[in-house]
Formats: C-alpha cells, structure tokens, sequence
C-alpha cells in the first residue's frame, strides 16, 4: 500500500473490532474511511496485515534464506542477516519504527513474555526454537533492536564441515579421535563462531549406546543421535515465581545415568556442578563457553566459578582435572567459521590451569604446538 496512515487506520478499526484481516473485514473498513478500492487493492492490503499479525512480518522471506542463522533489526531502515559468511545487509525495510515494535511485542508475546515502556527489553525462545531478543527506542538507536536466532534446520556432518571450510580433513580426524577416546572438552569462540554447529556435529559421532543429556537455555543443539534427551531451563514468569536454572538442569542430569553430560553453553553458577561432574566419573562430558581465544578459557572458568562461590584454587584445580581439551573457533578475515586451535589443559607452577596449543590450523595447515604430545596421548595414538 503507498498510504501507510490508510493502513494503520484500517488496522485501527480491525483492532476495535477484534477483526482478522480478511477480505470482508478490510473492505467493510475502507468503506468506513470512504474509500473505494478494487479488489486488487484489498487483497493487497490483507496480505500487508496478515504479515503483521503471522510468523515475522516483513522477515518471512529471510527466514527462507538457505543456511540462515541469524537476522538483526536495527530500527525500520536496516536489516541484516548472517548465513555463515558474515553479517550482510538486506533490501527489507519496516515503514517506521512503529511497526517495529509492533512486530518485537508480538514476538514476545508468543514467548509468554511482557514488552513495553515498562519493560523495554526481552530475551526469550519463541515456540518454534528461535532465539528472540528485543530492546525497545528510544532506549534504543538508531530504534527499536530486534535479534533473532534461527534454529539449525538440520545438523552437519564432520565431512560437511571440512567441505564447508570449518574444518580441515586432519582436524576432523583429531576431533573423531577425542570422542572416541571420551576426552572432555569445550567448544570455544565469539558469538556467532559456530560453537553449537560443531559440536552438534561432535555429537552426532558418539556412539549410539551413549545416552547424550543435553543442557540449555534454549534448545539448540540437535545431534544426530540416537539417544538424546534434553533439559530446558526457564525463566521466571511476571509474578517472578517459576524460574529454573541451568544449574538446576545440570544437577537434575547428573541423576539421569547420563553417558555424556553436555552443557549448551557455559555461562553462569551451572559450572560449579558441570565442574564437579567432570571430577566424579562422568567422561566425556562437553559444553561451549564465549572466549576470545583458547587461553582465555581458564580466565572465563574462574570468573563463572568464583562469582558461584567457589575459591579460585578450587576451580583451577577441578579444571585442570576434569577438563581435557579446548577446541577454539573463529571467523577469518572472509567470514568464514574455522576451527583455529585445539589445546590442552595443564598446570602451571603456582597450580593454576592453563591452556597449551596443541594443533594451530591456518591457512589449512596444522602447525603443533608444546602441547601436541598430550593430545596424542588424550586420544590413544599409538596405542
């Protein structure tokens, strides 16, 4: 439609009238603006606010995009999608920032959550497994921010990895070795890197007598796998009552004869129960965790278990015990998801742990570090 104060009027008078936009009710309102229209014209219409009130809006045809996992909103003028190769603008406009808010509130509201003035920003999981994230303008510029997280529509193979240019066909091979060997590991790496992809695909090439229990804030992770079963945690409702935590969720799994316990993502109190589980027996366990680069992952273990309470040396200890490897991911100058390193954990002389490349991948070459023999080790070569 070229009137956008016609079609919010219209939607005004469908909105009083607890009216869906069909082509009945969107006539009998222009006739009540006195405007007489073709048919043409009213289906057109119906379509545009069918879009308001159905799936995403003015998104729907992103979500069509092959590969997409991410689609940003900042303000009406400036879309962006990310389909594995970098964030890439798009031609999807909103006619105001109006409609952008009408669009985040809808969302939320799908997810059982509250968006407004009073609560002007939202991080919620909408029924379809899609992350939602939304802040409201004006707390936000250049207006209201909406993110959204596509759920992975099918899970990669390491083969389809190496063809993807994530993995070279030697790292595979290492990374098939570890879980044959049961070797706890992380996944790490920004936002976006890839974590939950790899180690789905990690996932996927267990052996089907393992029961996986998976963890998550959100359900991501969906391994090819025979035996899977996954906890969800959940936020507290308005009346703040009905929360439960990933740290719940761990502890719940550790009493649900798990093969592998494996975390969605670490980033909270839930480390000092993965961290112990880790040290009672329970092999193989595995997560992702944010960090810039594999030797920050020591650092980022001992933020999350101190501000959970537990002394700094008791977290470098059950560290250094429990945790084996460190696989780290990360864009290239081209966008692309690449495995960069994976390292070892080992004590340093004052008992802190830290992490020791063991297989740096560049230009698809593996170059080894002073870690490299106790990767080997971990994995049985030569045994």
């Amino acid at each position: 439609m070229s009137d956008p104060g016609l079609v919010d009027r219209v939607r005004r008078r469908l909105a009083a009238d607890t009216a869906d936009p069909t082509p009945q009710s969107v006539a009998t309102a222009l006739r009540a603006e006195q405007r007489l229209t073709d048919s043409a014209t009213v289906l057109t219409l119906v379509d545009e606010l069918r879009r308001e009130t159905l799936g995403v809006g003015p998104l729907e045809p992103l979500l069509a995009v092959d590969g997409v996992t991410d689609i940003l909103v900042n303000g009406p003028d400036a879309v962006y999608l990310d389909r594995g190769g970098g964030l890439e603008h798009t031609r999807v406009r909103f006619p105001d920032d109006e409609a952008v808010r009408r669009l985040a509130q809808r969302l939320a509201a799908q997810a059982g959550r509250r968006l407004d003035d009073a609560s002007p920003w939202v991080d919620a999981r909408l029924p379809d497994g899609t992350r939602l994230h939304a802040v409201l303008a004006p707390l936000a510029r250049p207006g209201t921010l909406v993110s959204l997280r596509i759920p992975a529509r099918r899970t990669f193979t390491l083969e389809q990895l190496v063809a993807a240019g994530t993995l070279t066909p030697g790292a595979a091979r290492w990374l098939q070795r570890l879980i044959d060997a049961r070797v706890a590991f992380v996944v790490s790496g920004g936002t976006g890197s890839g974590k939950t992809t790899l180690l789905a695909a990690l996932l996927s090439v267990c052996e089907p007598a393992e029961r996986l229990v998976i963890v998550e804030d959100a359900t991501e992770l969906r391994p090819d796998h025979p035996h899977v079963v996954g906890l969800e945690s959940r936020p507290a409702n308005v009346e703040g009552a009905g929360l439960v935590t990933l740290r719940d969720l761990v502890r719940q799994a550790l009493r649900m004869r798990p093969d592998r316990v494996v975390v969605g993502e670490v980033r909270g109190a839930e480390v000092v129960d993965l961290l112990a589980a880790l040290n009672t027996g329970h092999e193989g366990g595995c997560g992702t965790v944010h960090a810039n680069s594999s030797s920050d992952v020591p650092a980022r273990f001992e933020a999350l278990g101190v501000a959970a309470g537990l002394p700094r040396a008791a977290v470098h200890s059950q560290l250094g015990a429990g945790l084996d490897a460190v696989l780290h991911l990360g864009r290239d100058r081209s966008g692309t998801r690449r495995l960069q390193q994976i390292g070892v954990l080992r004590a340093d002389t004052n008992g802190l742990a830290r992490t020791v490349a063991a297989l740096t991948f560049a230009d698809g070459v593996a170059e080894p570090g002073p870690g490299r023999d106790r990767l080997a080790e971990l994995v049985g070569e030569g045994s």
